[in-house]
């Protein structure tokens, strides 16, 4: 019998496949200099949901939630089996099993739709003003996604980034800790300096192990996945984020 494997497991087994996958970090001992944040966090994919309504009436908010569940359990899946894809073919793959897992035919114009909105990430409301806030209070930013960074050049906004980090660079996924371990590379900073802000529990989850101080944008306000490791720090929005950040400088 196959085992299944939940959120819990995918995270085991995926660090459990990389060297120095746990850090250590003592709360308020450095300050925060830079905050990574998830792609998700800052920008909204609803209105792929929106449109696949649109084109699938009755079964278009089905597809949606199953091509992103198919996407993550992907990453993780050729995270641990060590057979990268880059996320853009995941993208194409979960679709194509969502469509069959929901049996609904999905015409080739109605795809290119679909994959084409995904291209096109728009920020949340509450970005702009925030972001401009961060970088006035001194905050380096950065991206750190499973996105390719093709996907996240093309989205509005990004030039306010940098580094934009895909895990791509890394041939692997969050919760890898090769993944997280980019933006240590790239900003030149230890872990207790980087702020990661995660917009799914797994990914909170997975950076606090690593040994990032980590605050989940829970914009969603899903249930917290019982996965071991707690966030320094749970919000809806990012002014929950910035008062954080103030309570750490």
């Amino acid at each position: 019998m196959v085992p299944i494997l939940n959120r819990r497991n995918f995270l085991a087994a995926a660090l459990s496949t990389t060297t120095g996958a746990r850090g250590t970090f003592n709360a308020g001992a450095q300050p925060i200099s830079a905050i990574a944040f998830d792609a998700l966090v800052l920008f909204d994919v609803s209105h792929v949901g929106r449109l696949a309504e649109e084109l699938l009436p009755g079964t278009g908010e089905n597809l949606f939630r199953e091509w992103r569940r198919r996407q993550f359990e992907y990453t993780w899946l050729r995270t641990i089996t060590r057979s990268y894809e880059d996320f853009w073919q995941i993208t194409n793959d979960s679709l194509t099993v969502a469509a069959e897992e929901i049996k609904v035919g999905l015409q080739p114009t109605h795809r290119r739709m679909l994959l084409d909105a995904y291209l096109d990430l728009r920020p949340w409301p509450d970005v702009v003003e925030s972001i401009s806030t961060l970088k006035k209070a001194g905050l380096r930013l950065a991206i750190l996604s499973n996105f390719t960074e093709w996907m996240l050049r093309r989205a509005e906004l990004v030039s306010l980034f940098e580094p934009v980090l895909s895990t791509e660079r890394a041939r692997t996924y969050k919760p890898d800790a090769a993944a997280y371990r980019l933006a240590v590379d790239a900003l030149g900073l230890s872990r207790p300096s980087i702020l990661f802000a995660a917009f799914a529990s797994w990914d909170a989850a997975g950076a606090r192990t690593f040994g990032f101080p980590t605050v989940w944008v829970n914009r969603s306000r899903a249930p917290w996945d019982q996965l071991g490791e707690a966030p320094d720090y749970s919000t809806d929005s990012l002014a929950g984020l910035i008062a954080y950040v103030r309570t750490q400088r």
